[in-house]
């Protein structure tokens, strides 16, 4: 998988990015964790989530007894868009097949998706993150669990216990064996 998506040029964004980030964690992770794009920090360094949301996704992860570690985390597109604007459509499409072989080969039980462009992505609706948020969703044979991105509870931090219950909601998905909650 890694040298699929290194070595990708099938949109612009591969030309304007210091490397494409597939995504770290763990290969066996019954959690997969889902944001939009790499970020600055991210491109920079080739990992996933590591600046200041990267930080708040670990403590809240920690909180609910999910250490990054446990977790597999990557983005819809592998390379920073320029002045970290959303994804185009076209962007979008040709990476959304290298997305869907991490979620067949890593095999999680929940993804969350973190933020309104991950959300939509992967619901295929078009609601905002406030009305997404908070239940369960199908994709494929996999549960979508829709939240916050860290960074805007960063921007709105009296937001930050809907990212934490949101987490614990997923928990309690990926802890239920009866199916959606």
């Amino acid at each position: 998988m890694i040298n699929e998506i290194e070595n990708c040029t099938n949109c612009g964004l591969s030309a304007g990015c210091k490397q494409p980030i597939e995504g770290e964690g763990n290969p066996k992770a019954k959690v997969m964790v889902v944001g939009e794009a790499p970020g600055k920090s991210e491109d920079q360094h080739g990992r996933s989530f590591i600046g200041k949301s990267g930080k708040l996704l670990n403590e809240i992860l920690e909180e609910v007894g999910l250490g990054r570690e446990e977790v597999y985390i990557t983005n819809i597109v592998k390379c920073r868009p320029p002045g970290n604007r959303n994804p185009e459509a076209e962007e979008v499409d040709s990476c959304f097949p290298h997305l869907r072989t991490q979620i067949e080969l890593i095999q999680p039980r929940v993804i969350i998706a973190l933020g309104a462009f991950a959300a939509r992505v992967l619901t295929d609706k078009e609601e905002s993150i406030s009305k997404l948020r908070g239940k369960a969703y199908g994709f494929s044979d996999f549960v979508v669990v829709p939240t916050f991105h860290p960074a805007y509870i960063l921007r709105n931090r009296n937001k930050r216990d809907l990212l934490l219950n949101d987490i614990k909601f997923a928990k309690k998905v990926l802890d239920y064996d009866g199916g959606l909650l």
